[in-house]
């Protein structure tokens, strides 16, 4: 557990910089717009089990359990001081939202167990060997045509962004999304569906949305 730990990254690298996370989401990368538009591409419905993986301070939980009321919402993350402003969020906007702490290459749950996986700005926290393992975790605990929707930044679309992608690929590990090496490992994580099926572009480099569906077995 404790090398685990060491190999952890909380929000923007450093904990001192944890307070001004909220912030430069919303006013840096149009935060409220890319995640609405993650829950719609979800599809979630009412009675299904959904785990936000990696849920940070819990924005995108708050607003995928005020979007769908009747779902069943577990925000999960590896970092406490995160949780406890999610859960202060919670408590601030009476909304009933189940958080863990756990990392996303090994998640405390039994198989099968949610309907719906999203993650947002997580995965290029985990360095290439954690990716695949974290999308083979997935991969496990959704159950049969669970889908696992993702944004997160990716390869580059344009001239511009190609240029921003240059500058900005030893940002943390992202290095393998710039390079567009999502799709394959989550291929390699055992998603037999796998898409780029929305792109966007941010102050720190181009973002898609992606989304892998488990077969139905």
């Amino acid at each position: 557990m404790t090398a685990q730990r060491e190999r952890y990254i909380p929000a923007l690298s450093f904990r001192w910089l944890t307070p001004i996370y909220d912030p430069l989401l919303k006013w840096g990368m149009r935060e409220e717009t890319f995640k609405r538009r993650l829950i719609e591409r979800a599809g979630i419905q009412p009675g299904q089990r959904v785990l936000d993986l990696g849920c940070g301070t819990g924005t995108l939980t708050l607003m995928l359990k005020q979007a769908v009321s009747g779902a069943d919402v577990t925000g999960l993350d590896g970092d406490p001081e995160v949780l406890a402003i999610a859960r202060a969020k919670s408590e601030q906007a009476h909304v009933k939202i189940k958080w863990d702490e756990g990392l996303a290459y090994a998640l405390p749950y039994p198989d099968q167990s949610f309907d719906v996986v999203l993650s947002s700005l997580v995965v290029h926290h985990l360095t290439g060997g954690d990716k695949v393992r974290a999308f083979r975790e997935v991969h496990r605990v959704l159950r049969p045509a669970g889908g696992f929707h993702i944004v997160d930044f990716g390869r580059p679309f344009s001239p511009f962004t190609n240029l921003q992608a240059v500058v900005m690929k030893n940002l943390e590990q992202a290095a393998d999304n710039f390079a567009g090496r999502i799709l394959p490992m989550l291929q390699e994580a055992g998603f037999e569906s796998v898409s780029e099926v929305e792109k966007f572009n941010t102050i720190f480099g181009p973002a898609w949305f992606y989304q892998a569906v488990k077969s139905k077995g």
